[in-house]
């Protein structure tokens, strides 16, 4: 007989296989579909996880990317424009951008976009690659398009090839690019990466990607549903930036001192193009400051990209109303030889 609070041996034995029975019927509850669900959705995780990994690893260096064009590159063979992508912009992103403005663009040089490195944005190396893409391609004329904060680092990247080089950009524009931090809308947020970043805390992209789509809700007047949907997933795709680059460009912006480079870029022409409406770059103040400090290579700050949405730097999604800006700006200031524009290869 068991003492007074001791568990019968038999119910100890008892209790194990009881449990069992439970969890047995719970298990054939569990149905093959659910199994089978469960199962792929693993493996496309890890496949994808392995295809990141893979395309991650490939872009551990900065490279020039041209895009071809059968009319720029046959008759402008000396001259290329360089697209400097804007803020969490991808490879593939800034080739789509400028097969989107090659209507406009290549009436005057050839086509290609610079891809930052997923190690982080570091200027040395992209001055390096621009040059030595210069020199490998023999080109005697550059334009530099700026989209978004691309257009700090394509002034940047300017002043150091005249500096360095002696190599001098004939135009660059600045498709709604910040001049400083402080035309960044979205401070609170924008303070915290850079804090965050500059701790050594790296974001893993799960956490950026829905930021990214919460973002894009707040601002759903800048962009229709398909636009929300097509611009989280990129972010969450193989080919987005890597968290730490978008860190990087994050601090760049951050640190950005546009006066250092006033005056240091020779005969430049520059450019401001951009919207009133624009939700994540101050407008207005951001023109003005460009205009101000670099007075004696600004020829414009008047064309606005009125009816483009988002507002903010999209001539991917908005080529209608990006290319009659950019034509008629450069058709003011590098006028084509008289029938030049209607010159055609096909």
């Amino acid at each position: 007989m068991p003492y007074e609070g001791e568990v019968n041996p038999q119910d100890r034995r008892g209790a194990p296989a009881a449990r069992l029975l439970t969890e047995a019927a719970a298990l054939k509850q569990f149905s093959r579909r659910a199994f089978l669900t469960w199962a792929g959705s693993s493996g496309l995780l890890a496949a994808d996880m392995l295809l990141t990994r893979q395309v991650q690893s490939q872009r551990q260096t900065e490279k020039i990317l041209p895009v071809s064009d059968q009319f720029a590159d046959l008759y402008y063979p000396d001259a290329s424009w360089f697209l400097f992508p804007g803020y969490k912009t991808s490879w593939e992103e800034a080739q789509w951008i400028l097969n989107s403005l090659r209507g406009s663009l290549n009436k005057r040089a050839r086509l290609a976009a610079v891809g930052y490195s997923n190690q982080g944005l570091d200027i040395d190396d992209v001055v390096i690659a621009v040059i030595e893409y210069v020199r490998a391609q023999k080109l005697t004329k550059l334009y530099f398009y700026g989209h978004s904060f691309g257009g700090m680092v394509a002034t940047q990247v300017a002043a150091r090839l005249l500096e360095i080089h002696g190599v001098e950009v004939e135009f660059i524009v600045l498709d709604s690019s910040p001049y400083s931090k402080h035309d960044v809308l979205d401070q609170s947020w924008f303070d915290g990466v850079v804090f965050l970043y500059e701790r050594g805390f790296r974001f893993p992209s799960t956490l950026r990607g829905g930021y990214e789509l919460g973002e894009r809700v707040i601002h759903k007047d800048e962009r229709s549903w398909r636009q929300i949907l097509d611009q989280t997933l990129e972010q969450l795709s193989p080919i987005a930036p890597s968290s730490v680059l978008i860190q990087t460009e994050s601090a760049y912006i951050y640190h950005f001192d546009g006066a250092r480079f006033a005056g240091k870029i020779g005969d430049a022409k520059m450019a401001y193009i951009g919207n009133p409406r624009d939700r994540t770059v101050r407008y207005q103040t951001a023109a003005e400051a460009w205009a101000v400090a670099y007075k004696d290579n600004m020829v414009s700050t008047d064309l606005q990209t009125t009816g483009a949405a988002p507002a903010h730097a999209s001539p991917g999604w908005n080529p209608n109303v990006y290319n009659p800006l950019l034509e008629e700006l450069l058709d003011g200031f590098f006028p084509l030889p008289r029938g030049g524009s209607r010159v055609s290869v096909f």
